[in-house]
């Protein structure tokens, strides 16, 4: 292994949690690091994902190394989400009856298991594309509860409701950060040592987030009733989503947008390889790139104090996100791909992002794990079709074209969701008044009209 190599990666998340800390109590930006359970949550996770994203690229490389297929491809990116949509709403009511923290640390513990053993195999040379499909798919799985589970988690971290929307965008930031890091060091790792380290890496780093749960002090919230039958508990969580139009859209325009849109990263490999012609830094550099503007909307989320008005940014950063993907498949050059990729991770980032405040701030405590399972099938359990999609579509017109195609979907489906806007912020305006975010109305029902003079407090 390179000197160095994986200590850089570290050390830049560690200098990043430095500042965070310092500027915690000073401003808008940090200020969920206030709880302890949070900062705990943090910082492990954060060194935790940089070896994720290091698995994800080498993982990437490794497949289109011994196949040379981009759609299989898709079938490993496929096989790594299907889970996702099959066990995810289960999983969410597990989240409302069980212990949230108990789950999580279960969970993150059999990822590391999985990445032992990917590394375990790569390393003695026995593995083939298929058992990196049953791997991915038995990683699918954990991820399939874990991600409901954690995602509900962090409303048990942090005390304050007030800090709950700077802690989701912290969550983007320390995602997107690891995003920006881990490819960079997978890149290095790769071309010197083989794939095999960044799946030894990831399993090493999973410790940090590990220890890290374990060192919490949680209180519990509100849990559905545990007398009542699954399927009933997620029945009704079913038509507490779905029946409530607000939600309803914004589940729906994140479907869309992991359907059509965010496949795009399973055909980098096609991109960094036979378009731009380069090799696995090239891969890594690509997704370094995105993940620089997903730190950017991060932070710009984190800046934001109040919850008002995210409806319109979803819009509008699911329309950037679109555009950069059509920009990016025409590029032939390293530094206006960067460019474009950059434009596409902070849109995307931004739309997931505000989709989750939204969707955290307006549920019940008592059905949020099943709510956050539904966004979890939207944003990830869409994605397994998805690169279905972007394979098939990028053998009959190649990986440029399968990217123009999905852009331009995600485009149409911005469209569509700022049409809704207005009415849906009159729905969602009594939940606002109730929770103490927008002032009361004259109106007697303030969900049929919007008040004259203060249309802005009616705003998604």
């Amino acid at each position: 292994m390179p000197a160095g190599a994986g200590h850089q990666g570290f050390s830049v998340m560690s200098f990043a949690g430095q500042v965070l800390s310092k500027i915690a109590h000073r401003g808008p930006f940090a200020r969920a690091l206030r709880h302890r359970n949070y900062k705990l949550f943090f910082f492990g996770q954060g060194t935790s994902l940089i070896g994720t994203w290091m698995q994800r690229i080498a993982l990437g490389w490794l497949v289109y190394r011994l196949t040379e297929s981009g759609w299989l491809l898709g079938v490993v990116g496929f096989s790594s989400q299907i889970f996702t949509f099959a066990v995810t709403p289960f999983a969410g009511v597990l989240a409302d009856r069980a212990n949230r923290h108990h789950l999580v640390i279960a969970t993150q513990t059999l990822a590391m298991c999985q990445a032992f053993l990917l590394a375990a195999l790569t390393l003695t040379g026995k593995i083939t594309v298929w058992e990196i499909i049953a791997l991915s798919a038995g990683l699918g799985l954990v991820n399939s509860i874990d991600i409901p589970v954690r995602q509900s988690f962090v409303v048990e971290m942090v005390e304050d409701r007030e800090d709950l929307p700077n802690a989701i965008a912290l969550n983007s930031f320390m995602v997107n950060g690891a995003r920006l890091v881990g490819p960079s060091v997978a890149g290095i790792l790769i071309a010197a040592v083989g794939e095999a380290w960044c799946f030894l890496l990831n399993g090493v780093s999973f410790m940090a987030v590990i220890a890290a749960l374990l060192a919490m002090r949680v209180k519990r919230g509100a849990r559905a009733p545990r007398g009542s039958r699954v399927l009933h508990n997620l029945q009704e969580g079913f038509k507490y989503a779905f029946g409530f139009e607000p939600i309803r859209a914004i589940l729906l325009q994140l479907a869309m947008i992991s359907l059509l849109g965010t496949s795009y990263q399973v055909l980098l490999p096609v991109f960094a390889k036979d378009i731009l012609q380069g090799g696995p830094k090239t891969l890594g550099f690509l997704q370094a790139a995105a993940g620089v503007g997903a730190i950017a909307g991060a932070i710009t989320l984190a800046s934001r104090t109040s919850v008002r008005g995210l409806g319109r940014v979803v819009a509008t950063a699911a329309f950037l996100f679109g555009a950069a993907l059509i920009g990016f498949s025409f590029s032939r050059t390293m530094w206006l791909s960067a460019v474009l990729l950059i434009g596409a991770g902070f849109g995307m980032m931004i739309q997931m992002a505000s989709c989750n405040t939204l969707l955290q701030t307006i549920v019940d405590d008592d059905k949020r794990g099943r709510v956050m399972s539904f966004y979890t099938m939207a944003f990830m359990g869409m994605g397994p079709f998805g690169s279905l999609l972007a394979g098939a579509l990028s053998t009959r017109f190649g990986a440029p074209g399968a990217v123009i195609i999905g852009g331009a979907g995600c485009i149409l489906a911005a469209a569509f969701f700022a049409r809704r806007l207005p009415k849906l912020g009159r729905l969602v305006h009594p939940i606002y008044v109730r929770i103490g975010i927008a002032r009361e109305t004259s109106q007697a029902n303030p969900a049929e009209a919007v008040p004259a003079g203060r249309p802005q407090d009616m705003r998604l």
